[in-house]
């Protein structure tokens, strides 16, 4: 690796330590269908975002309310101290592709048709409402 390329990188984990985060990796499925789970969470206090994940009838839901119990228990592990209702909120909230495996179905007249099975990456943010408004 080159030196440019290590300072940014190190750059970057720096950055990473002063903020409250939790990644749920090769979730097996699509990439689109967790983006709707996903934006309808976005920027809620965490209390009102889990009641909303809880209730939710997508599937994804489920992973999306575990990984943001996650992240608070983060939150809570860095700051020594419990998480009081209004004060944290998802601050970022993005999903990215993973790999695809690649399978093949049967099909008629000795045809074979191809299957996309998607998974995705997770990573979710969360924020005190002080510290976003300080950085503004």
């Amino acid at each position: 690796m080159g030196k440019r390329k290590q300072l940014s990188a190190e750059k970057r984990k720096e950055a990473l330590k002063t903020q409250y985060f939790a990644k749920l990796n090769d979730v097996p499925s699509s990439p689109r269908k967790m983006r709707l789970v996903c934006d309808m969470i976005r920027g809620m206090e965490v209390n009102r975002a889990l009641g909303t994940l809880k209730f939710s009838t997508k599937a994804a839901a489920a992973d999306v309310e575990k990984l943001l119990r996650s992240a608070i228990a983060n939150w809570e592990q860095k700051n020594e101290r419990k998480a009081e209702t209004g004060e944290l909120f998802v601050s970022k909230i993005y999903v990215d592709g993973g790999a695809t495996l690649k399978r093949m179905r049967p099909a008629p007249q000795g045809r074979g048709y191809r299957i996309r099975k998607r998974s995705n990456h997770v990573t979710l943010f969360v924020d005190t409402k002080s510290t976003n408004e300080n950085q503004d």
